[in-house]
């Protein structure tokens, strides 16, 4: 009994650990640059974003820190250098359940017949494990995905792969024949652009 509580401790010790050790996105800065939505000016210099408070931070070459909201941004851009990649945000209008409409960060992952949009959020999730009874929390970063349509409305995909075939009408047996010969995952952030990509690539240019 004594060797499993120590076991227990130290699992939640170490979670523990982890999670303050964890920097997640809205820790990082980035080099970058930012389009405002007024004015002609491209900002470039250190950025650092929050999409769960759809707010961007700027620290120009005199290190004063400027911070700007969604509604004051068209278009951001960072290089990533936990993925070695540039990656491009947009603010979009985008109405929440609750029926508000207001302009909101978003990711850009794919563009074309078919856009593919991104958000980050953090949630805790519980786990359980086999050497003490009970469960425990821990911090983990999700990615929710959007669509957006030629006709300018988002909407939230459900994360179920039938619902994504569905959408792709007559190119969705092209599709998952190529999900299943790459071994994809929906799930997986850039494994789920490379389906898009390869969907819109079936249109040509």
């Amino acid at each position: 009994m004594r060797f499993r509580i120590f076991i227990s401790v130290a699992i939640i010790a170490t979670s523990l650990s982890q999670a303050f050790a964890q920097k997640w996105p809205s820790d990082l800065w980035h080099d970058g640059k930012i389009v405002l939505l007024e004015g002609a000016d491209t900002l470039a210099g250190k950025v650092k974003y929050d999409l769960q408070q759809d707010l961007l931070q700027y620290t120009a070459s005199n290190q004063t820190i400027e911070a700007f909201s969604a509604k004051k941004v068209l278009f951001f851009e960072i290089y990533d250098i936990t993925v070695h990649k540039y990656r491009s945000f947009y603010s979009l209008p985008f109405t929440t359940q609750s029926g508000y409409r207001a302009p909101i960060f978003f990711e850009l992952l794919e563009e074309g017949k078919l856009t593919l949009l991104a958000r980050e959020a953090i949630v805790y999730k519980s786990y359980s494990s086999i050497y003490y009874y009970g469960s425990y929390s821990r911090a983990v970063l999700v990615y929710r995905y959007f669509f957006l349509d030629e006709n300018g409305s988002i909407v939230e995909f459900t994360g179920n792969k039938k619902d994504l075939l569905e959408l792709m009408g007559k190119k969705a047996d092209a599709v998952e024949d190529y999900i299943k010969e790459n071994r994809l995952k929906v799930d997986e952030k850039y494994d789920f652009a490379q389906i898009v990509k390869y969907y819109n690539s079936l249109f040509g240019t």
